[in-house]
């Protein structure tokens, strides 16, 4: 929470906030959301300076009852948010990189995805740059709160993947 400040600096700008999944109403609610997202959330810093947030959510994977024992925890869920003060000079790249390496090399999980709306182009060439493979491309099946029912894109590597580009 000690960074609470500098997170809601970014994040409460149109042009974070548009693409992003909660957008605060106002201070007291920013800490509430933050509070309870706490736990999934890494920062990234920029010469001491809180600029982006990464959200890694480790979670089962979809498994027959049989075998659920053999699903857990093997899969985890990426979100990234960059202040637009930095944008375009490869922090998020490097950011969602050590992610990555993170989730398959320390936390062992064996396939890392992630969602964006269609529109998010910044979103959708960051995971296809850090070699993300697009899985599905699903047609008005997601709710904007400004834009209302738009398209959105699934990303997955697996963990064979990212080790043969190692």
């Amino acid at each position: 929470m000690a960074d609470e400040a500098a997170i809601w600096e970014y994040r409460r700008l149109d042009e974070v906030s548009r693409w992003g999944s909660w957008l605060p109403t106002d201070r007291a609610d920013w800490h509430e959301i933050l509070g309870r997202r706490l736990r999934d959330l890494l920062v990234i810093e920029l010469d001491g300076r809180v600029v982006g947030d990464l959200m890694v959510r480790v979670e089962d994977s979809w498994a027959q009852r049989e075998v659920a024992e053999h699903a857990r925890e093997q899969q985890a869920e990426l979100g990234w948010t960059l202040s637009p003060d930095v944008g375009g000079q490869g922090y998020a790249t490097e950011a969602v990189r050590e992610v990555l390496r993170l989730c398959f090399e320390d936390l062992k999980v064996r396939r890392v995805v992630a969602e964006a709306f269609a529109d998010n182009e910044p979103s959708v060439r960051l995971a296809e740059r850090v070699g993300m493979r697009r899985e599905h491309h699903a047609v008005a099946d997601a709710l904007h709160r400004d834009l209302g029912w738009v398209d959105s894109v699934g990303y997955a590597l697996l963990a064979h993947e990212w080790a043969a580009r190692q």
